[in-house]
């Protein structure tokens, strides 16, 4: 059998691998047009702020140990042009001498990728306003960083690249300033997780302009970069703004696509053509929650993709469930992770869901050196199924990240998370892991012990006296900051001065996180009172208006909008 695989990295380069562990006779061909046949992207960043300071690091493996390993023919430098699917022959050119030969096949495998979106707006052209998705790029940001001594540098997008963008040219010495369209950095999270995310990366001295859009790029002796509101000025431009399926090749073989231009595959990652598959970000996936189809490029799942190709090739009937969305992100010591359905996707997608705010200890509290971590757990109201959840912390986020997306991938309900038997040992968690704590808080609102209001309908309550917002912290804890209107009874107290509290009006408590809130509504709830918890606690309200107040604020000038 004869197999051509077009793009390395890792959907095409696992897929190769696979199938010479399967098939020892095969003749497989790798075409891949850069240099770099398997390279680290995900670790591109690092490189340009320091951390990874070997360009010999980013390469996974090299061609010639690749070739030499799995006996690939891997031809770097080579473009595939053009597919003939009637005779099954593909047209190859080398990009260093312009040869143009062709190629047939008997299973041909596509893994293009994705392309940085470049938005047509005037200026995008200059050469110091760079992409970051190939080792070259890399080393051109490196090279211009190292060789100009540009003192700013401006990110046009907040997802995960432009974030890790942002903190490695941070870490190199520049002013940055990150422009997002949207409300919040980091798409995949909701903006009350992200609130903690921009109030922290603020206090790292990054610059964020939100709800502003990139219009246009001004070249003099700086760049001047043209807002939807205002202007700025930097040495440099990072473009971030996204990624769109390289798909040129599949569509001019007349495959089938979606609208969005992501070749369509089935579940055994073969596309409308039966001896043509397609794998990683190119390629249109089933979202794993609600089985809706999207466009979610990963390197996860590329690489998983590349081998239940090679194992179908190969007879094995091998099948792709669907991409959960899985992911992760460093940002300085903080920790960003999320899976499943955002609260947005579940609205959109008309789930009748809730959701729970958890302000946990990373490990026992008594141990030294804990921190906690911001949780947001999303679930169906008539099920208690999981939907999807979300981290922001310092130190064990990841962990918890992971337990949470394999409960959500084995279909697993909130009661089933209290029924985890977790690692446990004081520098590591505690006896009841946040993890378990997720599950005993869905569990509660599932069967009645405790109803429970958020942060956004704080500004909803009524104002007429018709209920009391009660605040069962401490007094030093009130003094320091509560929500207007509030009356003070620490919790310890409550028992002793349930008289002060009127029966006939909805009692709405809060605390720092939530915890001694749910403890007063039961006791409220024990005596009579129709009481509600804040889930999350002030220090979630608190979070959400002060980067909201800031939010409100012109970064460019720092005058109100």
């Amino acid at each position: 059998m004869k197999i051509l695989i077009v793009g390395g990295v890792a959907g095409g380069a696992s897929a190769a691998a696979r199938l010479r562990r399967l098939d020892e006779k095969a003749e497989i061909i790798m075409f891949e047009r850069g240099e770099f046949i398997s390279f680290a992207n995900c670790g591109l960043p690092y490189y340009i702020g320091g951390d990874i300071s070997r360009k010999s690091d980013l390469v996974v493996i090299p061609k010639e140990a690749f070739s030499a390993r799995f006996n690939i023919d891997v031809r770097n430098f080579t473009e595939v042009t053009d597919i003939d699917r009637e005779n099954k022959r593909v047209t190859a050119k080398n990009l260093i001498t312009g040869e143009e030969y062709q190629e047939s096949y008997d299973k041909l495998i596509l893994s293009t990728g994705a392309s940085p979106i470049l938005p047509p707006i005037p200026g995008i052209e200059s050469k110091r306003v760079f992409t970051l998705r190939t080792i070259p790029d890399a080393y051109r940001i490196k090279d211009f960083i190292d060789q100009e001594s540009p003192k700013s540098a401006i990110v046009a997008g907040g997802g995960y690249i432009g974030v890790e963008m942002a903190e490695n040219l941070k870490k190199t010495g520049l002013e940055v300033t990150i422009i997002e369209m949207a409300d919040h950095l980091i798409a995949p999270i909701d903006y009350d997780i992200a609130c903690d995310v921009h109030n922290y990366i603020r206090s790292k001295g990054i610059n964020l302009i939100l709800n502003n859009a990139l219009k246009e790029i001004k070249e003099g002796e700086r760049l001047t970069a043209v807002l939807s509101m205002g202007k700025i000025e930097a040495d440099m431009l990072i473009m971030s703004v996204g990624v769109r399926p390289d798909t040129g090749l599949a569509l001019k073989a007349g495959l089938k696509f979606n609208p969005r231009g992501a070749i369509i595959v089935n579940e055994h990652m073969l596309t409308s053509d039966p001896d043509i598959y397609a794998v990683g970000d190119s390629v249109e996936v089933t979202e794993y929650v609600s089985k809706d189809k999207a466009f979610i490029p990963l390197a996860g799942p590329a690489n998983k993709q590349g081998r239940i190709a090679a194992d179908n090739i190969c007879g094995i009937d091998s099948v792709y469930e669907g991409t959960q969305g899985s992911s992760v992100i460093k940002i300085f010591d903080m920790t960003v992770a999320a899976t499943g359905l955002n609260e947005r996707a579940a609205k959109a997608k008309g789930y009748n869901y809730d959701k729970v705010f958890l302000y946990s200890n990373s490990h026992a509290s008594y141990y030294p050196n804990g921190t906690r971590m911001s949780m947001k757990v999303i679930f169906e109201k008539s099920t208690g199924k999981l939907l999807g959840a979300q981290i922001a912390g310092f130190d064990g986020v990841d962990k918890r990240m992971d337990v949470l997306a394999t409960a959500i991938r084995a279909n697993l309900t909130a009661k089933d998370l209290t029924r985890l038997e977790l690692c446990y040992a004081p520098p590591f968690s505690s006896a009841k892991d946040p993890v378990n704590m997720a599950g005993y808080a869905v569990e509660n609102i599932l069967n009645g012990l405790v109803k429970q209001f958020h942060w956004h309908d704080v500004r909803d309550l009524p104002q007429d006296g018709s209920v009391t917002l009660l605040d069962v912290r401490t007094q030093k804890e009130y003094s320091r900051g509560h929500i207007e209107g509030s009356v003070n009874i620490p919790l310890d107290a409550l028992r002793e001065n349930l008289d002060k509290l009127d029966k006939n009006k909805p009692v709405y408590v809060y605390c720092h996180s939530g915890q001694r809130s749910y403890l007063a509504c039961r006791i409220l709830s024990g005596n009579g009172f129709d009481a509600f918890n804040l889930s999350g606690g002030y220090r979630l309200y608190e979070s959400v208006v002060n980067a909201s107040r800031i939010g409100d604020y012109n970064c460019i000038t720092g005058q109100k909008c």
